[in-house]
């Protein structure tokens, strides 16, 4: 039993920091983004396409799949018991904290739990029967 529980606390924790490293990937790409936007405004350039062609669009399709989805799904699942405790302008907090706690509940938790549970033994005898 005790492998099962470890087994799940670290598949949790494993979707847990993949989706965040996503949120991050993804706020580092707004901010380079609005970066980029705000110096073709003031240099009166513009090179991002407001209508993107068919190859733009299967890129970004790419770039949010179904694996992706998937991944975001099960993280919302999970952290939803963490949600409402967090309340920032800031979406770093309103991401990071419910992941923080959620890897401190799933992961180091379940692990604990796991750790202590009896552990299986091997019924090879009585001990004090002499080996030969």
């Amino acid at each position: 039993m005790g492998s099962v529980i470890r087994f799940l606390a670290i598949a949790v924790s494993v979707i847990v920091v993949i989706a965040f490293a996503m949120f991050a990937l993804d706020e580092t790409d707004k901010g380079s983004k609005a970066q980029q936007a705000k110096l073709e405004r003031e240099l009166g350039t513009r090179t991002d396409p407001i209508a993107p062609n068919a190859e733009q669009e299967a890129v970004r399709e790419r770039n949010n799949g179904p694996v992706r989805e998937a991944i975001d799904d099960a993280n919302d699942v999970l952290l939803a018991p963490f949600v409402d405790l967090v309340d920032s302008d800031s979406s770093w907090v309103n991401h990071g904290i419910p992941a923080l706690l959620g890897l401190l509940i799933y992961g180091v938790g379940l692990g604990f739990l796991a750790n202590m549970l009896p552990k299986q033994r091997a019924h090879g005898g009585d001990w004090r029967a002499a080996r030969s």
